[in-house]
């Protein structure tokens, strides 16, 4: 079972999805059905809903960078520890995922579609995914398509 708190810290957002809340909750039970590794566990994260100025301040006091960010993740763990935890714990809490509506509302024709990317970008990297290398980018990549498909 994949649990997820949101908190809305940017009100804005209610003006794009209506429940941005009960979206979440709902795109997140689809994706549990689905990923096989998920189903005999209580997975937890959180994921705040924000805008530029909240996510410059955690980019910068978090990452040194002085400037605004479209997602920003914290794991609970490593990817190594994770896996291990994963045979040995029923519940964990992966981390924390921060999103940002003013990159959303680039495009806003698919306010959805990027709001779907971009959480489950950060669900990735709560599961120790990165994207810095090219092979990593191509897998994780992969990954995020393929979820994608999923919950749409």
């Amino acid at each position: 079972m994949i649990k997820v708190d949101v908190l809305i810290k940017n009100k804005s957002w209610k003006k794009y999805i209506k429940n941005p809340e009960n979206y979440l909750k709902k795109k997140v039970k689809i994706l549990e059905k689905k990923v096989i590794i998920l189903k005999k566990k209580k997975i937890n994260f959180s994921i705040l809903l924000s805008g530029n100025n909240e996510i410059k301040k955690l980019n910068k006091k978090f990452r040194k960078k002085n400037k605004s960010t479209d997602v920003l993740t914290f794991p609970n763990y490593k990817k190594k520890v994770l896996k291990k935890l994963l045979t040995k714990k029923d519940d964990i809490y992966l981390g924390d995922i921060i999103i940002n509506i003013n990159k959303i509302l680039e495009n806003k024709k698919e306010i959805k579609l990027n709001l779907n990317k971009l959480w489950i970008h950060g669900f990735l990297h709560l599961f120790g995914y990165r994207h810095k290398l090219n092979k990593d980018f191509l897998k994780m990549n992969k990954l995020e398509k393929k979820y994608l498909r999923n919950i749409n």
